[in-house]
């Protein structure tokens, strides 16, 4: 099939689907029809999820990606989980929806400039959070997320010396509750640095029976008022085993819709971000992806994604380390 020029211009296709009557059925019927699956980070629409395979965070989407026996893996994230699903699965087709999907966190860490930095300490090890480019994993001793992060950085020797990047604000998180001295790289996730800190606590005080919620990825004042800081499954997880019944969540607002599934009877508040004409904080990456372009980008089976087998083959083994501990952890 020879792609339009406009698709490839734009980064995904668009073609009409206004003339399906039941298009929930019809993307099922040609995900059976083309052996694929569907899986979707939590910070996508409710639609999204709820249509996915499996919907997860970037542990249990990784995980995912590597034990699947699907010929096509459609990737509703941003384009770092795409090449992370590529890299464990190469012989298999990952389709993401939107080319553009990326992600801020994942832009602040040039490969170039990564690696400029980490040679300036050759006797560290190299530690990346996943929400990195292909790139950047293969210059890495081995990749962490959010919720196995503090578990793998304490795997290593009390004395070995590690850099760890690209997030400032998880890796202060993890030195803090590690008594470690990571060597950080500046970066961050526009996202969780955008929340305020100001409106989150006028929101405490008129739920005063609320709990705070915050992943690691949002600035250090912020945790330090939080009733339990923690990866996205993690937020997830505390807000159904806590006998409260209100929560105040600081990260990207997608995830609200897991949480009420899961309990149906408590309240989620999204915390809002600094920009006074928004109740909540959605990542701009993530809502690129829609229904449309998912199901076109599966009947087209564009935009795939790839990822060049020398780089593929230096990444795949610090993700392969990471999955290897987790399962050991049983994380």
């Amino acid at each position: 099939m020879e792609l339009k020029e406009n698709w490839l211009k734009q980064g995904y296709v668009d073609e009409s689907i206004s003339n399906i009557d039941n298009l929930e059925e019809s993307f099922a019927k040609l995900k059976k029809e083309k052996n694929a699956v569907l899986m979707a980070h939590f910070y996508q629409d409710d639609l999204i999820q709820d249509i996915a395979d499996f919907v997860g965070d970037s542990l249990a989407l990784a995980q995912f990606a590597a034990k699947t026996d699907a010929d096509i893996i459609m990737v509703a994230g941003v384009h770092f989980m795409g090449e992370t699903a590529k890299i464990l699965s190469p012989k298999k087709t990952v389709l993401v929806p939107d080319l553009n999907a990326g992600c801020s966190l994942a832009d602040s860490c040039p490969p170039d400039e990564f690696e400029k930095f980490i040679n300036q300490y050759p006797d560290h090890k190299v530690v990346t959070y996943v929400n990195t480019s292909a790139e950047i994993k293969a210059l890495s001793d081995i990749v962490v997320t959010s919720t196995n992060a503090k578990a793998i950085v304490d795997s290593f020797p009390a004395d070995e010396k590690l850099i760890f990047g690209p997030d400032r604000n998880l890796g202060n998180y993890i030195n803090g509750i590690t008594g470690r001295e990571m060597i950080l790289w500046d970066g961050a996730c526009h996202v969780h640095e955008k929340f305020s800190l100001e409106k989150i606590l006028e929101l405490k005080k008129e739920n005063p029976d609320a709990e705070i919620l915050t992943h690691p990825e949002c600035k250090k004042p912020l945790l330090m008022v939080s009733d339990h800081v923690g990866s996205t499954a993690s937020l997830l997880n505390y807000s159904q085993s806590s006998s409260s019944n209100k929560f105040i969540v600081a990260t990207e607002a997608g995830i609200l819709h897991q949480m009420q599934l899961k309990s149906p009877d408590k309240v989620f508040i999204p915390a809002p971000p600094n920009d006074s004409t928004c109740a909540c904080n959605e990542c701009e990456f993530m809502r690129l992806n829609t229904m449309q372009k998912i199901y076109n980008a599966l009947k087209y089976s564009w935009p795939t994604v790839e990822v060049e087998e020398d780089v593929r083959v230096k990444a795949v083994k610090p993700i392969e380390r990471m999955l290897d501990i987790s399962a050991k952890l049983k994380l």
